[in-house]
């Protein structure tokens, strides 16, 4: 059985060098169950993604690898469907009993930037085993928008969980289905369709950037609630569900599920406690789904099962919930794009 980290701890991890980082870590990096991560000063470009296998680091495969090295220490810009192996800023020294797991922030989600966390010795992406003592690596492939980063953005962020192993209770699982009725809303609008030409976004740019340059809203036909998928567009569409995440747990997406259809639902999975939980200013809020279909078009029809919620328990209640007393870009929300857009 494994149990999340809450604040607090993860707080008391950074303080015990635990989290070992090459400058101070800033106080809004923690959030309730997770810390954000943050790219250094440097990128390599690679011409494809890997994964360094046990035995070996990535250093010595960004060594073989690696065809230009890009700094980072002024904005730069990120083209799209380029590869780039980013060292963060942080790394870890865990305990041989605590483990962990990386998922892009929401943001990088929204603006339809790949994003995973590699280790050394790594067969997987986005998993810590448990003990591990090293250094954190991004990978960064801007899908949509090329954009521009600097060191210090905040891509992606980290779980942490004590495991026991002590056989319990496996996650909760909850299915999430598509909101496709345009009853009610503004302009009729479900959802947005990247558009394959656009501008470049500056991801500090909070807010600066018009919606409607970059995407194509989204209206379903008279008398129909239902979305045909082209494959390989990027989509930003809403559940039909308003989700609560109570103060004692916290929640993963499930990314991709071929039993609903071969399509990718969503990019940035953790939703953390307190969210959409009324007394942290949510009452209720909808998740965003992040939707690339594959291979062939595909239809959505509202109410449709698009992914599933796992819930995990938290060790202990989190000294802060989402959206109370930390910065909380999208409690409460319903179809919103990223915190860039106007």
């Amino acid at each position: 059985m494994s149990l999340i980290w809450p604040y607090q701890r993860i707080l008391g991890a950074i303080e015990a060098g635990q989290v070992a980082c090459d400058r101070a870590v800033e106080p809004d990096q923690v959030q309730p169950a997770s810390l954000d991560l943050r790219l250094g000063g440097r990128a390599f470009r690679l011409p494809a993604s890997f994964l360094p296998g046990p035995g070996r680091s990535v250093a010595d495969r960004l060594a073989e690898l690696s065809t230009h090295e890009v700094d980072l220490s002024r904005p730069t810009v990120l083209e799209r469907n380029c590869v780039h192996i980013i060292p963060l800023a942080e790394g870890l020294r865990l305990p041989r009993h605590v483990e962990a797991r990386a998922n892009p922030k929401s943001s990088s989600g929204r603006l339809d930037i790949f994003v995973r966390v590699i280790v050394d010795g790594g067969a997987t992406f986005d998993d810590v085993p448990a003990g591990y003592h090293g250094p954190l690596y991004a990978e960064v492939v801007p899908r949509s928008f090329p954009v521009l980063a600097v060191a210090g953005a905040r891509l992606a962020q980290l779980r942490f969980r004590d495991i026991d192993g002590n056989p319990g209770t496996g996650p909760r699982l909850v299915p999430v289905t598509v909101d496709l009725d345009p009853a009610g809303k503004p302009g009729g609008i479900v959802g947005y369709r990247a558009r394959r030409t656009s501008g470049l976004v500056d991801m500090a740019g909070i807010g600066t950037h018009p919606r409607d340059a970059f995407w194509e809203a989204l209206v379903p036909r008279r008398g129909r609630r239902e979305l045909v998928l082209d494959p390989d567009e990027f989509y930003i569409l809403a559940s039909a569900e308003a989700v609560v995440v109570e103060p004692y747990e916290a929640a993963e997406m499930v990314a991709y599920d071929t039993a609903v259809g071969e399509l990718r639902s969503h990019y940035a999975g953790f939703l953390d406690p307190g969210f959409g939980l009324a007394a942290a200013g949510g009452a209720g809020s909808r998740i965003v789904l992040e939707v690339r279909s594959h291979d062939v078009p595909f239809l959505l029809d509202h109410g449709q099962r698009v992914a599933t919620l796992e819930y995990e328990s938290l060790s202990e209640r989190p000294h802060h919930l989402y959206g109370e007393g930390l910065r909380s870009n999208y409690q409460g929300q319903g179809l919103k794009l990223s915190k860039q857009f106007s």
